[in-house]
């Protein structure tokens, strides 16, 4: 499929005052057009960080040691801070954030906040043109009473409703992409459900293609077409999701489908920690953790298996076997 966004290669270390720490390590990432990806993996894996990089909005000590991110095939590394605010942020790439409750500023109405995304990206047409393209999404997103609701403040919105205002802000410059930063984390389950719902419909009717971070596969199972995981800060897995929820080749990837309640009766955490990206594991970073590691998983660096379309990084698979530490036929749902 054609390819929107591009991830090659990419890695980043970040100054601390421990040494460098290694937060992503050779990370790759492909979304082709029309397409929801999902980018998942215990917190500390390195997701949000990779999603900031795409965003151009990674903490002054980072520094992209190499690698290459390409938006419809512009080189977003090469691009300075001004370019990236002025071109690609909130005009090429929405950006729904995490917590809804403190993303909208308490002190300006819902509508005057909305309309400056148009006003700084939206291009040309006045106040009136920009009022009613928010009217439309509001509508859009499922927020009654548009009109009242863009003369209130945050405060007078349900955390759900604030996301969809949120929602409707990253859509608003009409994107080519859509990056969500686990925006169902701080909602009850009922509402992350007509979120998700609401998210896919979206991205369907505005033929947007969209990179959600999550560390929930069930989230994934219910919105993503494709899905990446990471551990540690690399990519060890992807693929179409269905493909890897039913037939996950990485052991960690095994591990953390076998940790989700809809997988087992008996739930089993993965033993230990996410290593420090300041003083990571030579080799597989996940072979401390690993229950089939093997010697050459401490040594040396996993090479990339393509079959079908399916991508693991995994030394024990090299070979062609699909190392087995945890069956279940049951899918997150």
């Amino acid at each position: 499929m054609d390819e929107l966004l591009a991830v090659e290669g990419l890695r980043v270390t970040i100054a601390t005052d421990d040494g460098p720490a290694h937060v992503l390590d050779h990370v790759d990432l492909t979304i082709p057009r029309g397409r929801i990806a999902g980018v998942v993996g215990e917190s500390g894996c390195g997701k949000s960080t990779l999603a900031r990089a795409v965003l151009g909005i990674l903490p002054r000590e980072a520094r992209v040691d190499s690698g290459r991110i390409t938006l419809d095939g512009k080189d977003l590394l090469a691009l300075d801070q001004r370019a990236m605010s002025e071109r690609i942020r909130g005009k090429e790439i929405g950006f729904i954030p995490q917590d809804p409750y403190l993303a909208l500023n308490p002190t300006f109405r819902v509508g005057t906040q909305l309309l400056e995304i148009l006003r700084w990206h939206g291009g040309a047409g006045g106040r009136d043109a920009h009022r009613a393209r928010l009217l439309e999404l509001l509508r859009a997103v499922q927020i009654p009473d548009p009109e009242i609701a863009l003369a209130r403040y945050p405060h007078q919105f349900s955390g759900g409703q604030r996301q969809r205002l949120l929602i409707a802000g990253a859509l608003a410059c009409r994107p080519k992409l859509v990056i969500a930063d686990e925006p169902t984390t701080a909602l009850d389950v009922t509402t992350q459900l007509q979120i998700l719902k609401l998210l896919r419909d979206l991205a369907r009717d505005f033929g947007v293609s969209m990179l959600f971070v999550t560390h929930d596969f069930g989230v994934v199972a219910q919105l993503c077409d494709e899905v990446m995981v990471m551990y540690a800060g690399q990519s060890v897995e992807a693929g179409a999701t269905a493909d890897i929820i039913e037939r996950p080749r990485h052991p960690y990837t095994q591990m953390l489908l076998a940790c989700h309640p809809d997988r087992a009766q008996d739930l089993a955490g993965i033993p230990g920690t996410v290593p420090s990206p300041i003083a990571p594991p030579g080799g597989c970073r996940f072979h401390p953790r690993c229950p089939v590691a093997e010697d050459a998983c401490r040594t040396t660096r996993p090479a990339a298996i393509v079959a079908d379309g399916h991508v693991v990084r995994c030394v024990a698979c090299e070979g062609g076997a699909t190392p087995l530490v945890a069956a279940s036929s049951a899918a997150p749902r």
